[in-house]
């Protein structure tokens, strides 16, 4: 215990760099993500073949791709086209441009479950469809999907790891270079994980809480 207590104030300050770096990627991702998804959402939702079909299309696209082939194409294919981002762009698009479909379906199914009846009565009474959005079908909506969009804030955080394979000194790259270095595998890697659930748990208290707020669980 000794040894372990030694070693893990000797590698902290390294795998706390990497900490803040999946923080930020984190951080970034779902906001982009959040407001992809709802444009997904409201395209996939508006009545309109032409934007809800290709829309859809891409959607259905992206979800069937490995998230590490999307990294893979976006920070080294792009280039090629004349689109040269940084390490941490492309994590951040790639992440984004990810779950930004798997939340665009999670608004989706919450818009789609709004009673049709309130949909007609909004019409009834001269509501045109952005305000009828904005003032009937997304404040019951946002609640309706608060639960699924929790788990993908906390899957996003976990695929946040995902990017060290295009060279981000995220978390997860930060504890493989400490290992290789240090041989100490069981004390490295330990504490990535004790420092992954510093950010999970504390994050997945705070979604229960908005949901609760919202009226989403009791």
């Amino acid at each position: 215990m000794n040894t372990f207590t030694t070693r893990a104030a000797e590698y902290l300050p390294l795998l706390i760099n990497g900490l803040w770096m999946t923080i930020a990627i984190t951080l970034a991702s779902l906001a982009l993500a959040t407001v992809l998804g709802m444009t997904w959402a409201l395209l996939r939702t508006s009545g309109i073949k032409a934007l809800a079909l290709p829309t859809r299309i891409f959607v259905e696209g992206v979800r069937g791709i490995p998230i590490l082939v999307v990294l893979f194409y976006i920070y080294f294919v792009m280039p090629d086209i004349g689109i040269d981002l940084t390490a941490f762009q492309a994590g951040v698009a790639g992440l984004a441009l990810t779950y930004s479909c798997y939340i665009g379906e999670t608004f989706r199914a919450g818009i789609e479950a709004i009673d049709r009846g309130q949909i007609e009565a909004a019409k009834s009474i001269g509501m045109k469809h952005p305000l009828m959005m904005r003032r009937v079908i997304l404040p019951q909506a946002v609640r309706i999907v608060m639960p699924p969009y929790a788990n993908n804030v906390i899957m996003l955080l976990k695929d946040s790891s995902q990017v060290s394979v295009i060279t981000v000194a995220e978390l997860t790259m930060q504890g493989k270079a400490l290992a290789s270095s240090t041989f100490d595998n069981m004390t490295v890697f330990t504490l990535v994980a004790l420092l992954y659930l510093c950010l999970t748990i504390p994050l997945n208290m705070v979604m229960r809480r908005v949901e609760v707020a919202l009226g989403g669980a009791k």
